[in-house]
């Protein structure tokens, strides 16, 4: 993943739906790999994220400097509400 914003939206995007459904392994592993990416690729050695009633904010600080991200609410809650607006589609697979 070469852009920096898109690996945060990305990993954003999916642990917002792995923080709703914490039985979701897919989900997890997801999160999991993008924060991967994260560290590997990009260097992030941490990560905030707040949001209010229109955005998120997302602050990663790399070599020391911090730098902020912003992301519409609608835009990173839209695979979450998918899930829950047809549950039936996304059964989790328990692990074996």
């Amino acid at each position: 993943m070469k852009s920096l914003q898109d690996a945060i939206y990305n990993w954003l995007t999916i642990k917002i739906v792995s923080d709703a459904r914490p039985e979701d392994t897919a989900a997890r592993e997801t999160a999991q790999m993008f924060e991967q990416i994260l560290a590997d690729d990009h260097k992030v050695e941490s990560r905030e994220v707040k949001k209010d009633a229109m955005m998120y904010y997302v602050t990663v600080s790399q070599d020391g400097n911090t730098k902020e991200y912003r992301f519409p609410r609608s835009l990173i809650e839209v695979m979450l509400e998918q899930i829950q607006q047809e549950p039936e589609k996304y059964v989790n697979f328990p692990d074996e």
